[in-house]
């Protein structure tokens, strides 16, 4: 009798290249071809999960069908006092869809 075989037998090691100085566990790499994000993008993500958890705020009202600026004035003129972090973020990106449309903006209503 030999020793009991175990599932791992079935798969060959792969030993795993170190990465970049810098570069930790669960982070994903750029693409190739990719430029790598500015330090700005860590702004832009920090904005779009402010507006996201507006998406998802119920005390403002619903949010499909709207953009969000109009979703904004709507619970402002309601008295529902929506923070003002939000309209500002919406007032520095007028044009980008990211910012104006709300989360559910790709789904047919």
């Amino acid at each position: 009798m030999g020793r009991k075989r175990l599932i791992t037998d079935s798969y060959p090691a792969v030993k795993r290249r170190e990465g970049p100085a810098g570069h930790s566990k669960g982070e994903l790499a750029a693409e190739p071809g990719e430029a790598p994000q500015s330090p700005g993008g860590d702004v832009e993500e920090v904005e779009l999960e402010l507006l996201r958890q507006f998406d998802l705020a119920w005390q403002y009202g619903p949010c499909t069908g709207i953009t969000r600026l109009q979703r904004w004035h709507r619970a402002e003129q309601m008295g529902l006092d929506p923070p003002a972090e939000v309209h500002q973020v919406l007032k520095t990106h007028p044009g980008d869809p990211r910012f104006q449309c709300s989360l559910w903006h790709l789904y047919p209503l």
